[in-house]
């Protein structure tokens, strides 16, 4: 018998794909002759009753299952969710919690939009957009002296990736067709790893000094926090690309923010200190830099193959089966917190 506790924000339950694919984790706790609990708690004194009820658990990551949850919770004896902080997951190591994690159903949509502001500030696609619903563009007239220097192909660049997990890994097989130079900065990656993925995996200097573009794709850990800071921005070469879809503690804006003024670099922002980003944020203001709202990750098709991987290893948990996706001690170091 299963008694199966859903635990996310309410619309997970209302939309239609995501209802469908959670219905169909009910149907597997009814057929265990078990019952379901379809809850939206975000504090641990909220699940605390719930908890002690369930033997699974299915939920974002939120309340972190630490020990004074799980002590709450003595029939629980499997959790699949969507994310998990890096204490979350010690915790659950620690106490031999089986743990399924659809973390990794962010990074094919998050890598995508790595590569779409890749291209779009190197072709500065967003600039021409915006003067041509003005009515103030410039058209090539004096050719090629009017030419913008500025606005590059990717093909044959020099790009640099810092953090090379699900997210680096999948940007860098989808630079592959433009035959770019590709090095790396991560201090977990082995080296028979890099060299396997076709990337250089060198020092953070390098990577920072040596590309035309560079990506933020790391971890948010105590390792890395304001890992970009000044001195960091000030490596960038001039009119070098700079991206950031990973979490916004790991880069200085205020530094990046002036070495913005001084309109020798371009750059895209999904990840804030503060969200929704202020309307009076100076970061709004700057014109070399390109914001888009926290949305690298966020599709329907993220949430319907993460929600898919969570309750396919439901199934397999209560046929006795190991999960697909199950939580290994050496994931500890991508994840955040």
């Amino acid at each position: 018998m299963s008694n199966l506790l859903l635990n996310f924000p309410p619309g997970f339950f209302t939309t239609p794909a995501s209802k469908a694919i959670l219905a169909r984790a009910e149907t597997l706790a009814a057929a265990s002759g078990g019952g379901v609990r379809k809850t939206s708690h975000n504090t641990p004194e909220e699940i605390r009753a719930d908890l002690a009820w369930a033997d699974h658990l299915i939920y974002w990551s939120w309340p972190v299952l630490e020990d004074a949850v799980l002590d709450a919770a003595p029939n629980l004896t499997w959790s699949g969710q969507l994310d998990c902080s890096r204490t979350g997951a010690e915790t659950a190591l620690r106490r031999k919690l089986p743990l399924s994690l659809g973390k990794f159903c962010w990074s094919p949509a998050v890598s995508e939009m790595a590569l779409t502001l890749t291209l779009g500030l190197l072709r500065r696609t967003s600039d021409y957009h915006a003067a041509m619903r003005a009515g103030t563009e410039t058209w090539v007239g004096d050719f090629p002296t009017s030419i913008d220097v500025r606005e590059r192909e990717l093909t044959g660049r020099s790009v640099g990736i810092i953090g090379f997990g699900r997210i680096g890994r999948r940007y860098r097989e989808l630079l592959a067709p433009f035959h770019c130079v590709v090095r790396t900065y991560d201090p977990f990656l082995p080296a028979e790893a890099a060299v396997a993925a076709g990337v250089q995996l060198t020092d953070l200097n390098t990577v920072l000094a040596d590309s035309d573009v560079v990506v933020i794709c790391a971890a948010n850990n105590p390792g890395s926090q304001k890992l970009i800071g000044a001195p960091e921005i000030a490596r960038l070469r001039k009119d070098a690309v700079f991206i950031n879809v990973a979490r916004s503690a790991l880069v200085d804006y205020d530094a990046l923010s002036a070495r913005l003024a001084h309109g020798d670099l371009s750059a895209a922002l999904d990840v804030f200190d503060q969200e929704p980003l202020a309307l009076d944020s100076p970061l709004r203001r700057q014109a070399n830099l390109y914001l888009t709202p926290h949305r690298a990750g966020g599709l329907m098709a993220s949430v319907e193959r993460g929600l898919g991987q969570l309750v396919g290893d439901y199934e397999r948990v209560l046929k006795g089966l190991a999960p697909q996706f199950p939580l290994l001690p050496q994931m500890v170091p991508g994840l955040d917190g």
